[in-house]
């Protein structure tokens, strides 16, 4: 299958998961480029995928500076952000989906203010408990509520990665739970009030979507197994 075929497979799949879901959201497909090359990124853009999505600073440098002619889609940092490359990931992304506590969402906040702009953010929530993962804990309404106070991030919605286990209920679960916490957060706040979900990878996106997912962060689905940089 090559990749205008896989593509169609995938928004046959997201459709029909919309409808199962009920929810009548329209869901982004964010192309995980993560070792991928240059060239795989100016395929997605020619194929009308307008969110792309990097994971690590110093790769995507080298690939964005090889498309600099090109009119891209709308850039998303999707890895861990240590605090250190905060300057250097502005400088490149036009959002971070990865925000992972009230620590970085400041600093983020003051290097935005140091340039002279907002920056769209999400917060990373750790719906599955999972020690080794990023992220608030589900009950810390509060801290993510204070970062929807500071002036220069603008805070669009959450985003979750599904637990490492394969149980589908687990699954359905954890993303359950960013919705209600969305909710909650909406029910505080009244205006200016969170819209997006990011939840759902190649693996789990339709049933991301099934439970409200806006946004689904697709790789291997999309592209096939990763192969080294070329």
């Amino acid at each position: 299958m090559n990749f205008s075929e896989r593509l169609k497979t995938i928004q046959k799949k997201i459709d029909f998961a919309i409808k199962r879901g009920g929810f009548g959201r329209p869901v982004v497909i964010i192309a995980a480029t993560k070792s991928r090359s240059s060239d795989t990124i100016r395929r997605c853009c020619q194929a009308g995928i307008k969110h792309i999505g990097e994971n690590r600073i110093q790769e995507a440098e080298i690939k964005f500076e090889n498309l600099e002619r090109l009119p891209m889609a709308t850039k998303r940092f999707i890895g861990t952000l240590q605090s250190n490359k905060v300057n250097r990931c502005l400088d490149l992304f036009d959002t971070v989906d990865s925000v992972d506590s009230t620590r970085l969402a400041k600093k983020i906040d003051k290097r935005s203010k140091a340039l002279g702009k907002t920056t769209p953010i999400l917060l990373e929530v750790n719906t599955s408990k999972e020690e080794q993962k990023h992220g608030f804990w589900p009950d810390k309404i509060d801290d993510m509520i204070l970062c929807t106070t500071l002036k220069n991030i603008s805070v669009k919605g959450l985003m979750t990665l599904g637990p490492r286990s394969k149980d589908e209920k687990e699954t359905r679960r954890a993303f359950s739970l960013l919705r209600k916490i969305k909710d909650k957060i909406n029910y505080e706040l009244g205006d200016n009030q969170l819209i997006d979900l990011s939840m759902g990878m190649s693996a789990d996106y339709e049933i991301g979507i099934e439970e409200g997912s806006t946004m689904v962060r697709i790789g291997t689905a999309l592209f096939g197994p990763r192969s080294p940089l070329k």
